[in-house]
């Protein structure tokens, strides 16, 4: 398929991409990688006229231990031997995002900031045009939950659960000026809206805080196939013990809903107890009722609701039996 036509803009620099941005906004979009929004735009899934490259961007491209600039490629954080020693659950999930080619190109920032999928979306204009127009895209209702209210396309990043449980924050650059927030609230709305980014603003960093002593965290990824596949369901959890009991749990789940889904209320209630059988159990029981999927994906949203609990439960005791 061949792209639309659209102007592209090279910045050097933050300061010339925000500059850009605001004067072009709302009609652009920021290209990174391209492994999303290029696919996208050959679909002619909401192309815009202009796009800004921020691939000359330098200054996006550092890891530290306590930050991870966005124009970092999945390649390079899987592959960093800092990262896969200070952020290994981070390191973990960037080694399961499609496949080694696209880690190549692909960035963090843009898994970030994927674009939501849905059946209906995520092919060809004319067969879109054969089924019917959804709201994400030309028309004025959602076909998965036929309405005019709400779009259920699903995010399906790997990064934000794995990055929420270790408490991380996004920070985000305009001309107007910089500002942080928490991953965990960046994140709200329906399948269109998708985040707190304003006109002209993008993500410049994530920043990590140093986490408490102990702390392990894990990600698991469940797919049809162990490589470029989007998550049907993915789950990040982190946890810490002291004295045999929970001092610090945090718990967040992909691509089961419009946005990643955080349970910080849920696992609040088991802090200060022994993690064991029972309390896995359930608290395994309470996360899998609070997941809601939609039928949007090759697999059926019981299965991944189930799985969720699945998974739950082994991350939760093989992180009991090593506490």
């Amino acid at each position: 398929m061949i792209l639309p036509r659209f102007e592209l803009h090279q910045p050097a620099s933050v300061r010339e991409a925000v500059e850009l941005a605001a004067r072009l906004a709302p009609d652009f979009d920021f290209v990174a990688g391209g492994t999303d929004l290029l696919q996208n735009y050959k679909n002619r899934l909401n192309p815009k006229p202009h796009v800004v490259s921020l691939a000359r961007v330098g200054e996006l491209r550092e890891v530290t231990p306590r930050r991870v600039g966005a124009l970092v490629t999945l390649a390079e954080l899987e592959a960093s031997e800092l990262a896969r020693k200070e952020l290994a659950v981070v390191a973990q999930a960037a080694s399961k995002v499609a496949s080694p080619l696209i880690r190549q190109t692909a960035t963090v920032g843009g898994n970030l900031l994927v674009e939501t999928r849905c059946f209906y979306f995520n092919q060809s204009r004319p067969w879109r045009a054969s089924k019917g127009f959804c709201m994400k895209a030309e028309g004025d209702s959602c076909l998965v939950v036929p309405q005019k209210e709400r779009c259920y396309a699903t995010f399906s990043g790997d990064l934000a659960p794995a990055l929420i449980v270790l408490g991380a924050r996004v920070r985000l650059v305009s001309a107007a000026g910089e500002r942080e927030v928490e991953l965990a609230r960046f994140y709200e709305g329906d399948g269109i809206k998708r985040h707190v980014l304003r006109a002209g603003e993008m993500i410049a960093s994530v920043e990590i805080p140093e986490p408490p002593p102990g702390l392990r965290a894990e990600y698991r990824k469940l797919r049809l196939r162990d490589a470029f596949d989007y998550p049907e369901m993915g789950l990040a959890v982190s946890f810490a013990t002291r004295g045999g009991r929970v001092e610090s749990l945090r718990i967040a789940a992909t691509a089961v809903d419009t946005v990643p889904l955080v349970f910080d209320g849920l696992t609040s209630a088991v802090y200060g107890q022994p993690l064991s059988d029972e309390l896995v159990e359930v608290l395994a029981e309470r996360v899998m009722k609070a997941v809601t999927p939609v039928k949007n994906t090759a697999l059926s949203p019981n299965y991944r609701r189930r799985m969720v609990g699945v998974f739950l439960r082994r991350m939760l005791r093989g992180a009991g039996a090593k506490a």
